[in-house]
């Protein structure tokens, strides 16, 4: 009995270690990527009209959900862990993030394939404002946590960034025809549109903070993902601007990728953190 155990265990820690979580995460991204590429052409309808089909709608949210649930576990494992060497409260703000995100996703595609009403503003938008609110708080802990030493031209790359994500947003927004009638619907959109400029500064000074550090490689991750959930964004804002818009675009992969990423950069963290201390007891021992 005590041989089974222990060999379950095993296998269960030969699963869930960092190598094949991240292998699982770049294994779920390309197969998402492929998805999208391979099915995401319209088709003619039976009044002429081109659409995607239902079922390659229906897929498209379960690559994202999967990818956001996943990372959403994978902060919280961050969370519990006392060797975590990041603050517990940022992977805390971050799971909530994730979490959120994943159950947004559930109720924006409730709305647009089971109800096949347009998902302007929904229930799912409640959970997306509090996704974007903490991951900010999260990655804001994290930038607040180390002592930020940015060189000028390090500062020069984040203002860049930071004005070039602010313009290509504000143009996006004005290619809209006329405003939306119902105001919680505009607001919405400006609510979204400043967090994605916010996530994309933050996640700019993250990057370059975190730099060559013990934990670079994870807030790397962090970053990237943050700058694929702007793309996907305000590829979103661009493309839901015509009247005929349906979701499964290509670019639309990159929310996919966002959680993805997210759930591989906590990972890495947690594989730091306990490398980290596995060291610190040697040199006791020693």
């Amino acid at each position: 009995m005590n041989s089974s155990y222990k060999n379950s265990a095993q296998v269960s820690k030969s699963i869930f270690n960092t190598q094949s979580i991240v292998l699982a995460g770049i294994g779920w991204g390309v197969l998402a990527l492929l998805y999208f590429l391979l099915f995401s052409a319209k088709v003619p309808g039976p009044n002429g009209t081109e659409s995607r089909a239902e079922w390659y709608v229906l897929g498209t949210n379960i690559f994202e959900a999967l990818a956001y649930l996943s990372a959403g576990i994978l902060c919280l494992r961050n969370w519990r862990s006392p060797q975590i060497m990041s603050s517990r409260n940022v992977w805390l703000a971050m799971a909530i993030g994730m979490i959120s995100y994943f159950l947004g996703g559930i109720f924006f595609g409730y709305t647009e394939i089971v109800l096949k009403e347009e998902p302007d503003a929904s229930i799912g938008d409640v959970f997306f404002v509090l996704s974007y609110v903490s991951l900010g708080v999260g990655m804001i802990l994290a930038v607040a946590a180390r002592r930020i030493n940015l060189e000028k031209w390090q500062w020069l790359i984040v203002l860049a960034i930071g004005v070039f994500g602010s313009l290509l947003a504000w143009w996006i927004s004005m290619q809209q025809g006329t405003a939306p009638e119902n105001t919680i619907v505009t607001i919405l959109n400006w609510f979204y549109i400043v967090s994605d400029v916010l996530l994309l500064i933050i996640a700019t000074t993250l990057l370059l903070a975190f730099w060559g550090g013990r934990v670079s490689q994870s807030w790397r991750m962090i970053a990237a993902a943050a700058f694929s959930l702007y793309i996907a964004d305000m590829w979103f804002k661009y493309a839901s601007q015509n009247p005929n818009y349906q979701s499964g675009e290509i670019l639309e992969v990159f929310w996919v990728f966002s959680g993805v990423l997210f759930g591989m950069g906590a990972a890495l963290e947690y594989d730091a953190s306990l490398s980290r201390t596995r060291r610190e007891r040697g040199r006791k021992r020693a």
